[in-house]
C-alpha cells in the first residue's frame, strides 16, 4: 500500500510505502545518532524532570555512621534471648544517645542504652529494640519482653550506598526521589541536559492566529499550540515560529531558518497528497537522508512525514487537532526522549479496563480511538468516544486511547483493553 506522494530531492519522483506506526519509528530514529546536546548547571532544587548529564557518586558511605532505626533501646542482642512478658529480662539503663551528636558510652554485658530513629548506635550494641517491647522498672532499670536478633533495627555504615558509588548515572530523568538523593549528598547543583529547542511551524492560508476572529472559511492555529503544550511536558523547549502561508517559496525560507535554529522541527499540516501541500519537498531539499516515511498505516494521522536532515529530526504532522494530537504521542515523544539522550522505552502508562462497545477496524489500518474511563461496580469501564479528526471538544473528555491492531477485524464489548492515558 503506497500514498501517492511525489517529492523532488533529486529532481524524481519518490512514491514511498505506507509503514505500521512501529515500523516507521524504528525507521525514523535509526537515522539519526543520539545526540548529546550540551550541558547547563541548575539548582537542584529546579531539576525536576530534567536529565542528568553526569554520573553521581558518593564520597562518602550512607549512612555515615551505624544508625537506629527504631525508636527504643541499643542493646546486645544475645542478653535478650528468652525473653518473653512472664519472664523479662532485666538490663541497666547506662546512657542516652544524643540527637545529632554521638553517644559518650558503650554497651555492655546485661547493659542498654536509650536510642532515638536515626540516633548513632554506642559501640557494643548489635540490636535495637523497640518501646513497645520493653517497661521501665525504676529509673534505671529496663525490662525487656522480647527477644531481638542481631542487626534488629540497626542500618550498619554503608548499608544503601560505599564511598564512590555511582547512585544515580548519567541520562537518568530526575524525579521527587532523586532530587531528596542528590540532597542527602549535598549537591545542590546538579549538570543536566540542556532541553531541546523544537521549531514549530503552522502551515496554510487559511490558519489565523488564536486572538484574531476567524474569517470564513479560516480557522484558528490549534495544533502548535498543543504541540508547545506537550513539548514542554516531555523536556524540550517550544519555539512556534509562527504561520506560513501555502506559497512554496514562503514555506522553503521558513523551513530552512526553523532547521538551522532549533534541533527539531515539527511543521503542521501540508503534509498530504494535495497540491499546495510541498513540506515533502522541502525538507528531501534540507539534506540526506531526507523523508523516511511519508505515509504511516494508522487511523487517524496517515499522511505524517518523519524526515532525518544531516542528522536533525524534522516531521510534518496531518493538519486535523486529533490526528496530530496521536502522531505527537507515538511520534514527537520519543523524539524528545532521543535528543535528551533518554533510552527508547516501551513502556506506556495504561489501565486496564473493560470496552463498553464494539470497535469496529476494517480498513487495514491501526486504529487508535479516543477513551473515556468510567469506574462501575464492575470496574473500570472504557468507553470509546465517536469522533471526526477535524473536530476538537468531542474528544477532550478522553483519558486515553485504545490501540486496534491493523491485522484485526475490531475489538469487542466486554474484553479488556488497555487504555494508554494522556
Amino acid at each position: 500500500m503506497t500514498l501517492e506522494i511525489t517529492y523532488y530531492g533529486a529532481n524524481m519522483p519518490v512514491n514511498l510505502p505506507l509503514q505500521s506506526p512501529q515500523q516507521a519509528l524504528t525507521t525514523w530514529l535509526a537515522a539519526f545518532p543520539e545526540r548529546k546536546l550540551e550541558s547547563e548547571e541548575i539548582e537542584t532544587i529546579n531539576a525536576m524532570h530534567r536529565v542528568l548529564a553526569e554520573d553521581i557518586a558518593t564520597d562518602t558511605p550512607f549512612p555515615e555512621f551505624t544508625r537506629s532505626g527504631m525508636d527504643g533501646y541499643a542493646v546486645r542482642a544475645v542478653d535478650t534471648v528468652g525473653a518473653s512478658e512472664n519472664h523479662p529480662v532485666t538490663l541497666e539503663i547506662v546512657g542516652e544517645v544524643p540527637m545529632g551528636g554521638s553517644p559518650d558510652f558503650e554497651i555492655g554485658a546485661g547493659k542498654a542504652g536509650v536510642i532515638h530513629t536515626g540516633g548513632m548506635v554506642p559501640a557494643g550494641a548489635d540490636a535495637v529494640i523497640m518501646l513497645e517491647n520493653t517497661r521501665l522498672s525504676g529509673t534505671r532499670k529496663l525490662e525487656v519482653l522480647q527477644p531481638v536478633k542481631p542487626g534488629k533495627d540497626v542500618s550498619p555504615m554503608g548499608e544503601d550506598v560505599v564511598t564512590g558509588q555511582v547512585v544515580i548515572p548519567a541520562g537518568a530523568r530526575i524525579r521527587a526521589g532523586e532530587i531528596g538523593g542528590l540532597m542527602a549528598l549535598g549537591r545542590t547543583r546538579v549538570n543536566v541536559v540542556r532541553k531541546p529547542i523544537i521549531g514549530i511551524l503552522s502551515s496554510g492560508d487559511e490558519v489565523v492566529e488564536p486572538h484574531v476572529k476567524p474569517a470564513i472559511g479560516q480557522v484558528r492555529d490549534i495544533n502548535s499550540y498543543t504541540a508547545s503544550a506537550h513539548i514542554e511536558e516531555w523536556g524540550g523547549i517550544p519555539l512556534r515560529l509562527g504561520i506560513v502561508s501555502d506559497e512554496i517559496e514562503a514555506q522553503r525560507k521558513a523551513v530552512a531558518s526553523a532547521y538551522q535554529r532549533c534541533d527539531a522541527v515539527l511543521i503542521s499540516a501540508g503534509s498530504s497528497a494535495s497540491e499546495r501541500d510541498h513540506t515533502a519537498q522541502i525538507i528531501q531539499e534540507l539534506g540526506m537522508p531526507g523523508v523516511l516515511v511519508h505515509g504511516i498505516n494508522i487511523k487517524p494521522g496517515k499522511p505524517t512525514i518523519l524526515a532525518v536532515c544531516n542528522g536533525k529530526p524534522l516531521i510534518g504532522l496531518p493538519g486535523n487537532p486529533l490526528s496530530s494530537l496521536i502522531i505527537l504521542r507515538i511520534f514527537v515523544k520519543p523524539m524528545v526522549e532521543r535528543l535528551l539522550g533518554l533510552p527508547m522505552n516501551p513502556f506506556q502508562p495504561s489501565v486496564r479496563a473493560t470496552l463498553t462497545q464494539n470497535l469496529k477496524s476494517n480498513d487495514g489500518r491501526e486504529n487508535w480511538w479516543p477513551i473515556r474511563l468510567v469506574q462501575s461496580t464492575e470496574g473500570i469501564q472504557a468507553e470509546p468516544i465517536h469522533y471526526k479528526s477535524s473536530l476538537i471538544f468531542s474528544y477532550l473528555p478522553a483519558q486515553g486511547f485504545v490501540r486496534v491492531p491493523g491485522n484485526a477485524a475490531g475489538l469487542a464489548a466486554g474484553n479488556p483493553v488497555d487504555v494508554y492515558l494522556i
